[in-house]
């Protein structure tokens, strides 16, 4: 028992408070992110239906690009926390200058696909003309930020693998705070401002247009290039940072180091586009089965969503530990800090379980007061009680693997997971049931594939990090 007792005060809390310290503030950023979003929204709803409409059909294309791009450069850092571990300061400044310009890269041909590829998928998906007019202007502003926040994501992943993860949480709320006013002022124009402050402001503030989702646009690319310039500044100024010199002098593309963030990064975008379109997909399918089932599921996925940011966070602050342990060659240290992440996300997994039950029909009275579909939405909620927990630990052994950088098998158990089980198992179930024994399950089968897909990827995943851990140990054993 006192063997136990010590191991636990010696090793396993101490990693526990240092993996919160690193994980809390990414999860404020990512809350801060996400209210971005909200306020676009909100903003636009109040302003017309039109706009609303517009907002919400762009952000469908524009954030599976921007969640591509954050995957890929998130591949930052494991390499920086690699590098940081074994104290090769000298190396972290010429590889995150690769990351910038891959940054760079995709931020441009993000915005070429928004400003010349979006008409052409509004009239596949039978966007009428007015909301499909009103969602270009608004991707077309938005694009000029893409370069933007791609620049801020691969700055942040080098602050994240320095152990530094509050800067980003501050400068996200500094872009929010950018957004709020910036929507207003230009969702709403003078019409606006004399509302809110009264017919004394100046003539010319009084006659601004309102440009609605146009400039909601504009609005959102200037958020995203305070928040990539502040993060520029920040990294520049700060002392966290000195013994790295990341702006001392620039270095120019070099394909060894391009290949290593493709190599490690791409797959993790590709794995978190998977994700994205998993739901997406189950939406469209879910869309034919009525506006009660529609609102059923956006009410249920919403609050389980927002419960889901903190085992995200915890898995992306994994990544960091588990990299700098394997810098500081210390596999079997490596291979404990990464199994005592994944029990903590158990523990958080079994809080949210328990939210979900204890307020879920509270929380749902909440989104509407609609009785057909709070009792559908609950219905969902119970089943999401059950998958908190697989989705908790496939987020987390994913972001173990990272730390190993070990992305290639974890795109291909992702895609195994989300699109064959869970995509394909979902909707077998949702439009023909289990063979004789029920009819068609509908959203609930659909909800059903969700659990199955993330188990599966949870135990496939959890057998690769044993498997790659162990490989690990091994060859630093044979090695000395």
């Amino acid at each position: 028992m006192s063997r136990i007792t010590h191991r636990l005060k010696t090793l396993h809390w101490p990693e526990t408070r240092l993996l919160m310290r690193l994980a809390l503030p990414i999860c404020g950023a990512q809350v801060a992110q996400a209210g971005m979003s909200v306020v676009d929204v909100m903003m636009t709803g109040r302003q017309s239906a039109t706009a609303l409409a517009a907002v919400s059909v762009g952000s469908s294309l524009w954030m599976p690009l921007m969640l591509f791009m954050t995957g890929t450069l998130m591949g930052v850092t494991p390499i920086v926390a690699q590098l940081l571990g074994g104290q090769r300061h000298d190396e972290i400044r010429p590889a995150v200058h690769q990351a910038l310009w891959v940054a760079l890269l995709l931020g441009v041909i993000s915005a070429g696909l928004l400003w010349f590829a979006v008409m052409p998928v509004f009239e596949l998906m039978s966007v009428p003309p007015d909301v499909a007019l009103a969602s270009s202007a608004y991707l077309a502003a938005l694009a000029f930020g893409m370069p933007g926040v791609a620049l801020f994501q691969a700055l942040r992943a080098f602050s994240d693998g320095m152990n530094h993860t509050r800067p980003a949480l501050w400068i996200s709320l500094i872009g929010l705070g950018v957004n709020i006013p910036s929507n207003y002022l230009l969702i709403y124009g003078g019409d606006g401002l004399v509302d809110l402050f009264g017919t004394w402001i100046p003539g010319f503030l009084q006659n601004l247009p309102a440009l609605g989702a146009f400039g909601c646009g504009i609005a959102t690319a200037l958020s995203m290039w305070t928040m990539a310039l502040s993060m520029a500044l920040y990294t520049r100024r700060g002392r966290t940072y000195g013994q790295v010199n990341l702006w001392q002098r620039i270095t120019w593309p070099e394909w060894s180091g391009l290949r290593e963030l493709t190599v490690v990064g791409l797959p993790i975008g590709i794995a978190i586009f998977v994700e994205v379109t998993l739901f997406t997909l189950i939406a469209l399918f879910i869309a034919s089965l009525g506006e009660i089932t529609v609102a059923a599921h956006q009410v249920a996925f919403s609050y389980t969503g927002i419960l889901f940011m903190l085992p995200l966070s915890l898995s992306m602050a994994l990544t960091v530990r588990v990299g700098n342990t394997l810098g500081q060659a210390r596999p079997d240290r490596a291979r404990l800090v990464a199994w005592n992440g994944i029990a903590i996300s158990l523990v958080i997994a079994a809080i949210n379980s328990t939210l979900l039950w204890v307020t879920g029909e509270w929380v749902i009275s909440l989104y509407t007061s609609n009785p057909e579909v709070q009792r559908l939405a609950a219905s969902l909620i119970a089943l999401a009680v059950f998958y908190q927990v697989s989705d908790a630990l496939q987020a987390n052994i994913a972001g173990a693997l990272r730390g190993y950088k070990d992305t290639r098998i974890v795109m291909l158990i992702t895609v195994l997971s989300y699109w064959c089980v869970g995509l394909g198992g979902g909707h077998w179930l949702g439009t023909r049931g289990v063979g004789s024994l029920t009819g068609p399950l509908g959203v609930h089968g659909y909800w059903l594939g969700l659990v199955a897909g993330l188990s599966t990827a949870a135990a496939l995943l959890a057998w690769r990090l044993r498997h790659i851990s162990a490989l690990t140990q091994r060859q630093a054993a044979a090695a000395t």
